[in-house]
């Protein structure tokens, strides 16, 4: 029987994927901090997920897309349209600055940041634990 790394370590491998891409979006967010007219920007973390470890999202049959005329886009199209791996979103501030029209919180883009290592170095000892678990069990302890 052969072992994949999907099998071993399961989404944790994407998982460290989005989050290290979410730290660069982030980390962008605050060298723009005093841009004026910058937009924040986050990744939608669970469409991520989703998207990276390849979890099928088709609509039960109630609540299928129908097309009524020959111009209406498929699901498929709609789909094929986002961008591969990456799904960045604008963030809505919770005091908008009305001065530059800038939309970085810097306080908040900080807290994001922490929150986000944190669940980085959570996902990377989780890995390190499969890892050594398959060390031992390569080495027949």
């Amino acid at each position: 029987m052969a072992v994949t790394f999907d099998k071993v370590f399961g989404v944790h491998q994407h998982t460290m994927r989005i989050r290290n891409q979410r730290a660069e979006v982030i980390a962008g967010n605050l060298a723009n901090a005093d841009t004026p007219g910058f937009k924040a920007r986050d990744i939608d973390f669970n469409e991520a997920l989703v998207q990276a470890a390849h979890v099928p999202t088709t609509p039960t049959t109630e609540m299928q897309m129908q097309t009524t005329a020959q111009g209406h886009m498929t699901l498929a199209d709609l789909e094929a349209m986002q961008e591969p791996n990456l799904i960045l979103k604008y963030r809505n501030p919770f005091q908008p600055d009305t001065g530059n029209g800038n939309t970085v919180e810097a306080s908040s883009e900080r807290m994001k940041y922490m929150s986000n290592n944190i669940e980085y170095q959570a996902t990377m000892q989780f890995l390190n634990g499969k890892i050594s678990t398959l060390r031992r069990s390569l080495s027949g302890q």
